[in-house]
């Protein structure tokens, strides 16, 4: 079963292609599950995100595609939701109760500091890397305990600009974990970091042996932001994840989970 749960449209402003274009990407690469995630709307760093007037089309567009293709691929719905500590009032309650198969919860932010943003990557050289780390999991385990999303975005994307956790960090990391473990969220497989430079998938292999000894469910993304980056090393992701010794792949349907054998 080949799942790929978080992708994007043209609509959140940095993705290109229609979104017709990433399912008969995802239909060549022999994809079971596709599911949009696009960013949602927030009154916060709008210029990369879909409106609020868009929230509506957007589902009504992927819900029509997936009609179109459904003998050939199974579409998904959802939303990629940016969670920023101590302001989960930023996250609007249209979203929270928009009418899709599940919600992603991700950190792309520490305070008003972009720093998956090449645009800002200069601060990286201002601050202690190991505090910084400290405050994106304290931030992800906040977002887990919010209860509000389904599953966790690239959860270690802060090593993207080659800034991995320090092994004194392991600690941290387990507690974060068992914070998404508590709260019965799915912990996503995400290849974009094999296009960034860090070089490898989020998590990492070390993150990922915790995840399966923590018994945390996974899925899969590709995180495509163009149609030709669907099922992206999708593969070799899998790989890595079957040697671990996982044995199934989660999606979702009305905010429910369903599991598949790989």
């Amino acid at each position: 079963m080949n799942i790929d749960l978080h992708n994007h449209t043209k609509r959140c402003n940095h993705a290109i292609g229609e979104s017709y274009e990433y399912i008969e990407s995802a239909i060549n690469c022999n994809t079971d599950i596709f599911g949009f995630a696009c960013h949602a709307p927030m009154k916060f760093d709008e210029k990369y995100r879909m409106q609020f007037c868009e929230i509506d089309d957007y589902i009504k567009e992927v819900k029509d595609l997936r009609e179109q293709y459904r003998d050939k691929i199974d579409i998904k719905v959802g939303f990629e939701v940016d969670y920023i500590n101590k302001k989960e009032y930023l996250i609007e309650k249209k979203v929270l109760d928009s009418s899709v198969d599940y919600l992603i919860g991700s950190v792309h932010f520490l305070n008003n500091w972009g720093f998956d943003n090449e645009e800002f990557i200069g601060i990286y050289k201002s601050i202690n890397i190991n505090d910084a780390w400290i405050e994106y999991l304290e931030s992800i385990s906040n977002m887990a305990q919010s209860g509000l999303f389904d599953i966790v975005g690239h959860f270690d994307l802060f090593k993207i600009f080659n800034n991995p956790p320090s092994k004194n960090l392991k600690n941290n990391i387990i507690k974060t974990l068992e914070s998404i473990k508590d709260n019965n969220m799915v912990l996503e497989i995400n290849s974009a970091g094999f296009r960034k430079n860090i070089g490898e998938m989020y998590p990492s292999k070390e993150i990922l042996e915790l995840v399966f000894t923590l018994d945390i469910p996974i899925t899969f993304s590709s995180d495509a932001h163009n149609p030709n980056q669907v099922g992206f090393k999708r593969d070799e992701c899998k790989a890595i994840a079957k040697d671990i010794g996982f044995k199934k792949v989660a999606s979702f349907k009305d905010r429910k989970i369903e599991f598949y054998d790989f």
